[in-house]
């Protein structure tokens, strides 16, 4: 995968005939894979500089100028609590476009576009007040894969969007 290329020019795997599927754009966080819907993202591209913003939460790693929009940068693993990110050349910037924002996400790498099937997705377990599965929409299952399939719109909730505009301005 070259760093600039859009999500439909990543190799696509149909999961099911089901024309009525969602597709979704499938990434690694470490040992998980996770999916979010496709037509949130905007573009792929390598992970390059960032401008680091004073006092920003740690998950936002700072902010590039995307043609001449200034975008958000947000690495995952930060986000998620997982082990430090080391950052080379499968490191990868998911850019979407969430309603009037546009901000990237930081993942190890993109595998491919599937098409899941209502039937394929599964709810997220009960958790109770451990776990926050708010932002999940459930589990993509796939021959021998499981998918983490995110909610992006709820991920990054209004309060964290808001500060991070705020700090973009």
């Amino acid at each position: 995968m070259t760093p600039a290329q859009t999500p439909t020019q990543v190799r696509r795997t149909v999961a099911h005939s089901d024309v009525a599927g969602r597709e979704f754009l499938t990434f690694t966080l470490g040992k998980e894979e996770y999916g979010i819907d496709i037509l949130k993202v905007q573009e792929l591209r390598g992970y390059d500089n960032v401008t680091q913003i004073a006092n920003a939460p740690d998950f936002l790693k700072g902010v590039v100028n995307l043609r001449g929009v200034i975008t958000p940068i947000i690495d995952m693993r930060i986000k998620f609590n997982l082990d430090a990110s080391v950052y080379d050349q499968f490191t990868v910037v998911i850019i979407l476009h969430l309603g009037q924002r546009t901000l990237g996400m930081v993942v190890d790498g993109v595998s491919d576009v599937i098409t899941l099937s209502s039937e394929q997705i599964k709810p997220a377990p009960a958790m109770g007040t451990v776990v926050n599965t708010d932002y999940l929409i459930g589990l993509g299952t796939l021959a021998d894969r499981m998918l983490i399939l995110l909610d992006i719109d709820k991920l990054m909730s209004s309060d964290e969007i808001g500060l991070i505009d705020k700090l973009a301005a």
